[in-house]
């Protein structure tokens, strides 16, 4: 079974893209990314298409001819832990590791609480800017002289994880391909002493991979239509703006066979007072000193289908990157995270789950690897 691919936090990571554009639009905001180095321009326009892995592109090129046709000379960057829409837009946006910024996953315990965070609708109970505290890396861009704007779906405009990821940013709500791509085409319009930023995002692959997988039919024909739609923005741009075409992780199809349920298994529910995360990816919330025997239990009963550690070993590990005091209680007291096309459902708290197809989360190099594609 293929092993994990460790996330390269501050050397080629999502959380790296903004840190190295500022160095290429004139306005760092720290060190240099090790490993990620952007060509100078005025203008830049990174387009984050979510659920488009590295190896899905590789594997499905003949569906999207243009961006295939900047693979060359490129190599993928990678996700961060979890391989999740959440914490990978976070990331991005702040500029920081998951444990830095606190969203680790697609759902986390509130501290103190025995209630989920769903940090994709949001609870109105927490207030994103607590529950992020940090300056975006948007913000700081701003603040520096570059003109940064957001082009996404007007009811994104507002969220708790549009506050919490990518405040500071100007905001352009748009709801149609050919809006998105003129709403870009003039944000991103370099003044003479004034750089830009915009970013720009597109969910349907991701969508389309969840519900009938990444093989499918229905899957390789959103990939040609999204490919289509960033040769159109290409070609939108003046030659002068450059395109940078990332996504915040990629997807494994996850066969019925490959399931197991913790509402159905009396022991995987022994001593775990809740349950969190996602399919590929669990934070489990263990009982007072139930601990070692979780652990030991879902080793034996998982085996070599997943990595089951405590959260001190998944933050030694390196995971989450630096942790902040504040974030270590939304981290499961146990993380398990899938191997190969396994997963571990609870349909009691997520029903939708049994009906997903395409799946990411964990640390595989289809989940982990995403691309870094220039034009």
């Amino acid at each position: 079974m293929e092993g994990f691919c460790e996330p390269a936090y501050g050397v080629r990571s999502l959380g790296d893209v903004v840190p190295a554009a500022a160095h290429a639009l004139g306005s760092p905001l720290g060190p240099a990314p090790t490993g990620l180095t952007l060509p100078d321009a005025a203008s830049y326009v990174v387009f984050l298409i979510d659920g488009l892995g590295a190896r899905l592109l590789e594997r499905y090129a003949h569906a999207a001819p243009y961006l295939s046709s900047l693979l060359a000379g490129s190599s993928p960057m990678t996700a961060g832990v979890p391989s999740t829409t959440t914490t990978s837009l976070t990331s991005l946006g702040t500029g920081l590791t998951p444990g830095a910024h606190g969203l680790i996953g697609f759902t986390t315990r509130v501290p103190g609480t025995n209630e989920l965070l769903n940090a994709l609708l949001w609870d109105r109970d927490v207030d994103p800017v607590q529950w992020q505290p940090h300056q975006t890396a948007f913000t700081s861009l701003q603040y520096a002289g570059v003109r940064v704007t957001v082009v996404n779906k007007r009811e994104f405009n507002g969220s708790g994880l549009t506050v919490a990821a990518h405040r500071g940013a100007d905001y352009v709500g748009v709801d149609r391909v050919g809006e998105r791509i003129a709403a870009v085409v003039a944000a991103s319009r370099p003044a003479p002493r004034q750089p830009t930023l915009t970013y720009v995002y597109d969910g349907d692959l991701d969508w389309t991979g969840h519900r009938w997988g990444v093989a499918s039919s229905q899957w390789l024909q959103q990939l040609a239509m999204i490919d289509h739609e960033a040769e159109q923005l290409r070609d939108a741009l003046p030659p002068d703006r450059r395109l940078l075409v990332i996504a915040d992780h990629g997807m494994v199809d996850v066969p019925a066979s490959e399931r197991i349920d913790v509402n159905n298994n009396d022991d995987l529910r022994s001593g775990v007072a809740l349950v969190g995360g996602e399919a590929r990816f669990r934070h489990l919330y263990c009982s007072g000193g139930a601990v070692p025997d979780v652990v030991a239990t879902w080793r034996s009963v998982l085996g070599e289908r997943a990595e089951v550690m405590t959260r001190g070993e998944a933050i030694t590990r390196g995971w989450f990157g630096p942790v902040d005091p504040s974030v270590l209680p939304r981290i499961g007291d146990v993380v398990v995270a899938c191997r190969g096309d396994f997963a571990v459902l609870s349909t009691e708290g997520f029903p939708y789950e049994s009906k997903l197809i395409g799946m990411h989360g964990s640390l595989t190099p289809d989940e982990m690897l995403i691309p870094v594609l220039l034009d």
